[in-house]
This record gives C-alpha cells, sequence and structure tokens, in this order.
C-alpha cells in the first residue's frame, strides 16, 4: 500500500493480491511435501538484514473454501486452535468489508515477542475469497513496553475452491518484523514454522463444524455486516504506520532454543 493516507482496498487491491499468490517468478522454494510448499524472497540486497517475503500454498481435500473462509475469519475459534496467539480483539469497523484489528503473538524463544494493528479487508470473488491486510496507527493502541511492534506491509490469504470439500489456501505475507533478525529465523520460518501453522489451519477446519453448532451457530458477520456490534471507526483515526517510525531491535546475535515439538520432529 502506498501513499500517506489510509485507504481501504478496491477491487484493483484485491486483483492485485490474487495476481501476487498465483505468481511464483522469482520465489525460491524452501519446503515441498505433500500438498504443502513454501516459498521466500528476499527485499534488499544483505541478505541478512533485508525482508523476507513468505508465501505458502497448501491444498486441503477435505475442506471447502467456505469453511476455510470461516474459520480464518472466526475470532472466537481462533483464540481456540491458534496456539500462537497471545490475545487478538476487533477494534471496529470500517465498511461492510473492512475493520481494524489487533493481533499479538509468540516468537521463537528467546526472541520477544511481536503485535500487529492491522486494518483488514475481505471479498468473496466468485468461487475464490481474498483476506487481506496491512498496518495502521490507533491513537489508543499505542505500541507496548513488552512487545514489539511489527509492521504488516501487505499480508494475506486466498482460497480458491476446487469443488464441494476441496480447496487451495495460500497465504503470502510481506512483513517488518522490526529487528535484525538471527538468519535461523528466516529458516526456521519458511522450513518449520509456516508449514506447521499451515497444517494447524487445516485441522482447525476439520473441527470447525462441530464447534461452531455450540458457540453461536447464526453469527458469522464476516458473512452478515448485520450482525457485527463493532464500533464505526472515521478513517481519519487512523494513520499509515511506517516501519522507520518504531523502533529496531537488534536480536541478530540471539542464539536459538529448540522447542520440545521441534525436538519430536527430528
Amino acid at each position: 500500500m502506498s501513499g500517506e493516507s489510509v485507504l481501504i482496498p478496491d477491487d484493483r487491491s484485491f486483483s492485485s493480491f490474487k495476481e501476487d499468490c498465483g505468481c511464483d517468478e522469482g520465489w525460491s522454494l524452501t519446503y515441498n511435501k505433500t500438498g504443502l510448499t513454501v516459498l521466500t524472497q528476499t527485499i534488499g540486497g544483505d541478505v541478512d538484514k533485508s525482508l523476507h517475503k513468505l508465501k505458502c500454498r497448501m491444498v486441503c481435500k477435505d475442506v471447502s473454501a467456505e469453511t476455510m473462509y470461516d474459520v480464518l475469519h472466526d475470532i472466537e475459534y481462533r483464540r481456540k486452535w491458534d496456539a500462537n496467539v497471545i490475545e487478538t480483539f476487533d477494534i471496529g469497523k470500517l465498511t461492510v468489508n473492512a475493520d481494524v484489528g489487533y493481533y499479538s503473538w509468540k516468537c521463537p524463544k528467546p526472541l520477544k515477542n511481536r503485535d500487529v494493528i492491522t486494518l483488514r479487508s475481505w471479498l468473496p470473488m466468485g468461487s475464490d475469497y481474498i483476506i487481506m491486510n496491512y498496518s495502521v496507527k490507533h491513537p489508543k493502541y499505542p505500541p507496548k513496553k513488552d512487545m514489539v511492534r511489527a509492521v504488516s506491509i501487505q499480508t494475506g490469504y486466498l482460497i480458491q475452491s476446487h469443488g464441494p470439500t476441496h480447496c487451495t489456501l495460500t497465504y503470502l505475507a510481506h512483513v517488518d518484523p522490526k529487528g535484525s533478525l538471527p538468519k535461523w529465523v528466516v529458516n526456521k520460518s519458511s522450513q518449520f514454522l509456516a508449514p506447521k501453522a499451515m497444517k494447524k489451519i487445516s485441522k482447525a477446519c476439520l473441527k470447525y463444524g462441530e464447534w461452531k453448532q455450540r458457540h453461536n451457530p447464526g453469527y458469522k458477520p464476516w458473512l452478515y455486516p448485520e450482525q457485527t456490534t463493532l464500533p464505526t471507526i472515521p478513517l481519519s483515526e487512523l494513520s499509515i504506520q511506517h516501519a522507520d517510525s518504531l523502533e529496531n531491535i537488534d536480536e541478530s546475535t540471539v542464539s536459538e532454543m529448540q522447542t520440545r515439538d521441534e525436538r519430536d520432529s527430528d
């Protein structure tokens, strides 16, 4: 997203995001197993200090595109299946298909945990669905002392339907984690953390129908905007979150601590 004003993405923005998800030219394949691929792209010259874009693509032969869309939207369900989430909540709505929210997540130890404030928008496109976001500033939610405020330059999901119980999920992330990260973090993200996160989404989809039946089954404000109880936020309250206005944390010399999950997978 360019320019200084906070803009709600239009149809061209969604089409451009869809094209980016489908084009792998200039990307490096770092993981390819059983219907799940992970690709990375370096932005800038110095590999150790550059930003990295991450693209994950997963074929789900037992999940419908509609279910995948619901799971990625349902904030109450995310608190149940997303083991990385520390705190997540909606701040307010902008339009029927755009809102502002807060998300904080656990980073690989011993790195500091990160959080973001993002403008999120979504759009069904025929049999496909897109959810995407970018970072904004909100006066009531400044950076926290115990968190590193990261910047989503553009992050999102493309869900493509291939039939009643078959879809492909593409996750595209261009995030500035705010800090000089050691090389092992980049490698670990693409070769272990990203595939693991994608598999968790797939498993969450299989259990969603049963869970939703017990948790306000008719409530889906992403499909039925009249259901939302969020306050409306004027765009004038928001501003673009520039990466260079935030503190850089140098974690480039931090050593890796292997988790139990990784020991089990070795």
